[in-house]
């Protein structure tokens, strides 16, 4: 159990004092932090300070501890940090915040105990069971990976047909990329044999013709995603501080929702959910929202209302490389999801409709996110951006979401118009060894390429994309660091970055990609007073013990918002 330790993030009220009768103004108590190593992160070498104070939620002083506490002034809070270690805190450069919400009251299939397809079925069973759902009703589960069932297969439809054919089952599968319905579920979608396929989605079929459950990229999009049942706004508040700590826990003073849809936009958006929370949060709609978005004057992108802010619009020009619907220039050596070859994958949307609807956000002079895995997605992207005539002196910095099969001839064309590449690092660790399977060594050892980006002047971040992988930032600084798979393998050795270099993907990095460098990411005067406290440091703990570095607190504005029980 994890709990806040401290909601309110502001100033203490004006207080009577000194001679009676008299009342005067008192300046708002300091929180003085000191007695462990502080990492500033400012420059690009380590550098660090004694002591930091923090007022009215901001850095009023960042040097020796002698003369902090000069600067904090005898009522500061203090914080001994006990020898532990103080850094900024860490900045979620993408994941899907919504999802977390829906997560934290959902059935999650990550659970320990799913191991194969009859363990699988049976949690789902005993989770409709305990939780009294009513047949007729949708049973939604999250985190579904066939990757780690002991059969390397998708559960089928009949399979789940045959534990709750009177529900409408929905597996949703862990890239965020595709779905698996039951009989049920295919009805209440409206989907049969006869149902046709949208451009840049799948709907395979088994060996008899009949649909086997699983739907991809625009075919989940199209056909599933209008007719799910929506969470109420109170249920969305009931799960929204859960999500947050979910991030806190991890040592994140700021999230992102990579993929706002509309409903929760509103809610995002809305005075009783601003009111709640306590992390930053960047905001990302959606682009098949982009109608909507752009008959509503009232919003403002790039600037926060409490800790809201509508950051960009985000695109997708393809799936997943580990469900194979990424979009590559060479062949998947597995094919297609449904099995047929040859197979690259496609795009999620011509590059003409990217162009065309990506216009209209650029000439907005709203910030441009574009998820490509593949390097013929990213090929898309750099195209786009093209012919919008964006350029790095421009500094509009569009980010490319994963940018994950990068070929190194896309990197000056990164530099040249300026592009922010958001990594994730995680795949070397959770999906090197399957992206062996179908790629050659060359293509797998550039996933990634931190050291090359940096080399070419670029500002990486990295990410988890959670739910995809978990929200571990020790995981994703020792995965930058060692570029070790599961199986021991070593993947794009030449591309591993030092412990200060990956610290700085996870700070500096994506404060640059927000327009936020000179908000958080660094520990200097002037910077938001948001923190992290790890129970060690990671530039001197060796490699292989990085991932045990565990957080001690985290704070936001100067207040401790999460710590362990």
């Amino acid at each position: 159990m994890r709990q806040i330790v401290a909601l309110a993030l502001g100033t203490l009220a004006f207080a009577a004092i000194g001679v009676p009768g008299r009342a005067a103004a008192q300046a708002p108590a300091s929180s003085l932090w000191h007695g462990g190593t502080i990492i500033t992160m400012d420059g690009p070498a380590p550098r660090t300070v004694q002591a930091v104070v923090v007022r009215s939620g901001k850095i009023i002083f960042a040097g020796t501890e002698q003369a902090a506490r000069r600067v904090a002034g005898p009522r500061a809070e203090d914080h001994d940090l006990h020898q532990a270690t103080l850094l900024p805190g860490f900045i979620d450069a993408h994941s899907h915040f919504a999802m977390a919400m829906q997560l934290a009251g959902g059935i999650d299939l990550s659970n320990p105990a799913v191991k194969d397809v009859p363990s699988l079925l049976a949690t789902l069973k005993s989770e409709v069971d305990a939780r009294k759902i009513p047949a007729g009703n949708w049973v939604i589960a999250w985190q579904y990976n066939d990757l780690n069932l002991a059969e390397k297969r998708h559960v089928t439809r009949a399979e789940l047909d045959s534990i709750l054919p009177d529900h409408k089952v929905l597996l949703v599968h862990f890239t965020g990329h595709a779905v698996l319905l039951n009989s049920a579920a295919l009805a209440a979608v409206g989907v049969d044999e006869s149902s046709p396929v949208p451009a840049g989605g799948l709907i395979p079929k088994g060996p008899d013709g009949k649909l086997n459950g699983l739907m991809f990229e625009t075919a989940m999009i199209k056909y599933v995603a209008p007719k799910l049942p929506q969470p109420t706004d109170a249920q969305r508040l009931a799960m929204l501080g859960a999500a947050q700590m979910r991030y806190a826990r991890a040592g994140y003073t700021h999230a992102q929702e990579g993929a706002t849809q509309l409903p929760d936009l509103a809610f995002l958006t809305s005075p009783a959910a601003r009111q709640r929370m306590v992390i930053d949060l960047a905001v990302l709609p959606f682009y098949t929202g982009l109608d909507k978005l752009l008959e509503r004057p009232d919003l403002k992108f790039g600037t926060y209302d409490g800790h809201v802010k509508l950051q960009g619009v985000k695109f997708v020009l393809d799936g997943s490389p580990q469900a194979r619907t990424a979009f590559f220039s060479q062949d998947y050596a597995n094919g297609a999801p449904d099995g047929h070859h040859p197979w690259h994958g496609e795009p999620s949307m011509s590059e003409a409709d990217f162009i065309a609807k990506a216009r209209l956000v650029n000439d907005r002079g709203w910030q441009l996110f574009v998820h490509a895995n593949g390097d013929a997605a990213i090929d898309m992207a750099i195209h786009g951006f093209d012919a919008l005539g964006i350029k790095a002196a421009d500094n509009r910095r569009p980010i490319v979401i994963h940018s994950q099969f990068q070929r190194p001839d896309q990197l000056p064309a990164y530099r040249r118009i300026g592009v922010g590449p958001a990594y994730f690092s995680a795949h070397t660790w959770f999906f090197g060894d399957v992206h062996r399977t179908n790629f050659p060594e060359a293509t797998v050892d550039f996933i990634s390429p931190f050291k090359a980006a940096r080399a070419a002047g670029l500002t990486p971040s990295n990410h988890s994309d959670y739910p995809v992988t978990p929200l571990d930032t020790m995981l994703l600084l020792w995965s930058s660091m060692a570029r070790t798979s599961q199986g021991g393998v070593v993947y794009g050795a030449n591309q591993r970055l030092t412990a200060y270099e990956g610290l700085q993907a996870l700070t500096t990095g994506p404060a640059w990609q927000i327009f936020e460098e000179n908000r958080k990411g660094r520990i200097k005067a002037g910077l938001l007073g948001d923190f992290v406290v790890l129970d060690r440091n990671p530039l001197t703990t060796p490699l292989d013990q990085i991932r045990a570095i565990r957080v001690m607190q985290t704070v936001k504005e100067g207040k401790v918002i999460w710590q362990p029980d």
